[in-house]
């Protein structure tokens, strides 16, 4: 399952967005139905997860994480408490709580990001402020891909 693209879309009043065809079609094809929905641990973005990438990311995380140990306790808490549970209805669309549109500071117009097998959800402007420029970019690039590490 691969999301590719950079999409531009609005929310309406209700804060529900209709997902692209593009991305759709992707989910139908992997015969995806469930989604969850969790702000990005690094950027103020959501990332939208097709439930089997939901659980092989949760997963990993518990395979990371001890039980008994108080602190990564607290880690999985956090990590699975911001997530929710969203489905599209007949046309599509999906609904983002007021909960996350505030955390991702997402108000009207929104951009969505193929991300393989996830999709990011952005506003804007904080997605502006997260892209490098043509040339950094290019330079940071090179730089990875030409370490020991890259292969």
């Amino acid at each position: 399952m691969r999301f590719l693209g950079n999409i531009e879309a609005k929310t309406d009043a209700k804060g529900r967005a209709f997902l692209p065809a593009v991305f759709r079609k992707v989910l139908q094809t992997s015969g995806e139905e469930n989604l969850v929905l969790r702000k990005d641990v690094f950027q103020k973005c959501l990332v939208l997860y097709p439930e089997s990438v939901w659980n092989a990311r949760l997963d990993l995380l518990k395979n990371q994480l001890r039980p008994w140990k108080q602190a990564h306790q607290q880690m999985f808490r956090q990590f699975v408490s911001e997530a929710e549970v969203v489905s599209l209805d007949g046309n599509g669309r999906f609904l983002i709580s007021k909960r996350l549109q505030k955390i991702a500071e997402i108000d009207q117009d929104i951009q969505f990001i193929g991300m393989d097998d996830t999709i990011e959800i952005w506003s804007p402007q904080n997605l502006e402020q997260t892209l490098r420029s043509e040339e950094e970019f290019g330079e940071e690039f090179e730089r990875i891909m030409n370490t020991d590490d890259a292969l």
